[in-house]
């Protein structure tokens, strides 16, 4: 007994049991009769577990079984038949859906994995795929979105029913058409791609839109690695657009110098050239942040290949997006913190180099400029500096010599503790160290003794042997010649009576 699915991918063929479940195959038969699995969708693919289809409404929440066209609404499901138990064992196990409460409808699942134990007991097994292991395989590896449901629409066009050994029930006869139907409105609207629809998304384009296609496709793809990797905090990032790139630069270059002389496209929020971490020697290259977006672009177009410090400079738009930005809008542009910071450095090491100076606010030449000091009052306040200084370390003094003083007692006592602990465990580790080699001797004395003893009463034992072998020697000896005389006498004995006859 089997029936053949026709799918758009190819034909499967399921043999089904019968004998184990009657009820089951009857309603998949009968079903498959009526053609109510015609264009229905395999809705849900999830690979290397299982494909599922049997819904006419294509959103496996419907699909009745052959009863209700016999009996009404009330028999829209039928309860699921557990003896003899049957197992998903093997690829191509197929079996009903349970709808819930141990009730099954007309939907179906085809695993497409091996022991899938923990479907047992909630879904009939009622056959297997006997032909159309490939096609099988190839419904199985279609592309789905997170819903498990495949892009392209994959479903049964016709199914035939090979052999049936149930009678058709009454009122059977006038649910099965004499040719197969045509395909609803409904059910056509119900999928996405069709299946005879190829997919080319090239189709109208030229060849300059399909090389860009192809880019941006590659660009997504590296944005999506740099983002696995950790080296974007997400694939859609953008760089800035006012900043500039600017290499090539001379090691003598500073940054006031690369300020000043791009000052003149727009206001500057930071320039900064970029150093070496331990020595502190110029890298070649620089950020310039600028206020407006324009102002960059202009600087962009303006400033490529010119001569500055005897060296002809590069500049393009910033492509990075792995510095973080530190300073706030009212920050301002004299003695301001650094703005950029290299994603793989420590947080305690900004005082290396002038690349990220958070938390340094008075380091470096510039932090002593642009603050509003006069000349004048730069004694007196230092006066007042220092005395306050010198204030704060006489009382900070006093609270150290103090506490030192504490811990110096605090410690002592800890230290007298632990010889006394340490004197009391030596002490009664020797104690047990002399009764256990006291022990030891005594064992050691008692096994030689014993060792001794059992020694000489091997020795008396041999000496007993040999004594009483010594002595019942001159028996053997006499017993030996007498027999002997014995067998002389009866052979001269014998000698004679053979003369004599």
């Amino acid at each position: 007994m089997a029936v053949i699915l026709e799918t758009t991918l190819g034909d499967i063929t399921v043999d089904l049991f019968t004998e184990e479940r009657p009820r089951t195959c009857l309603n998949f038969l009968k079903l498959c009769k009526t053609k109510y699995y015609n264009f229905c969708l395999f809705h849900s693919v999830q690979r290397n577990f299982m494909v599922q289809a049997g819904d006419p409404t294509s959103t496996g929440r419907g699909g009745e079984s052959i009863f209700s066209k016999l009996y009404g609404d009330q028999a829209r499901f039928f309860e699921m038949e557990t003896n003899p138990r049957l197992k998903h064992r093997k690829v191509g196990t197929v079996s009903m859906v349970n709808n819930g409460g141990n009730m099954h409808g007309s939907q179906f699942l085809i695993t497409t994995r091996e022991d899938v134990d923990y479907l047992d007991g909630q879904h009939t097994v009622f056959g297997e795929v006997s032909e159309g292991d490939v096609v099988l395989m190839k419904i199985n590896e279609a592309i789905c979105d997170d819903q498990h449901r495949p892009y392209q629409d994959i479903r049964i066009n016709h199914t035939v029913v090979l052999d049936d050994p149930f009678d058709d029930p009454a009122g059977l006869a006038a649910h099965i058409p004499d040719r197969s139907p045509e395909p609803t409105k409904e059910q056509l609207e119900s999928g996405r791609i069709g299946a005879d629809e190829a997919i080319d998304d090239t189709a109208g384009r030229s060849q300059e839109e399909v090389e860009e296609m192809l880019q941006e496709k590659e660009a997504k793809a590296r944005t999506q690695i740099l983002e696995m990797v950790g080296d974007l905090p997400e694939a859609d990032v953008a760089p800035p657009d006012n900043v500039l790139f600017v290499c090539k630069l001379n090691p003598v270059t500073q940054d006031e110098d690369l300020e000043v002389i791009f000052s003149r496209f727009g206001d500057i929020k930071c320039c900064e050239v970029i150093r070496d971490q331990k020595t502190g020697d110029s890298l070649c290259y620089a950020f310039v942040e600028f206020e407006k977006p324009e102002a960059c672009e202009e600087a962009y177009f303006k400033m490529d290949n010119v001569l500055i410090d005897d060296r002809r400079i590069h500049v393009d738009f910033s492509q990075s997006v792995s510095k973080v930005w530190k300073g706030g809008p009212g920050d301002s542009k004299g003695g301001q913190k650094s703005k950029f910071e290299l994603k793989d450095k420590p947080k305690g090491a900004g005082k290396q180099y002038d690349l990220i100076l958070e938390g340094d606010e008075g380091a470096g030449p510039s932090s002593t400029q642009g603050r509003g000091r006069s000349p004048d009052d730069r004694p007196e306040r230092h006066s007042k500096d220092t005395e306050s200084r010198h204030g704060k370390h006489k009382k900070k003094h006093r609270r150290d010599s103090s506490s030192s003083e504490d811990d110096r007692r605090q410690k002592k006592k800890h230290h007298k503790k632990e010889r006394d602990s340490n004197g009391d465990r030596t002490s009664d580790r020797r104690g047990r160290d002399v009764s256990s080699s006291e022990d030891d001797r005594r064992h050691k004395k008692k096994h030689h003794k014993h060792d001794r003893d059992s020694d000489d009463d091997r020795h008396k034992e041999r000496d007993r042997d040999r004594h009483e072998r010594d002595r019942d020697r001159p028996k053997h000896r006499e017993r030996h010649r007498s027999r002997s005389r014995e067998k002389e006498r009866k052979h001269s004995k014998h000698e004679k009576d053979r003369h004599r006859h």
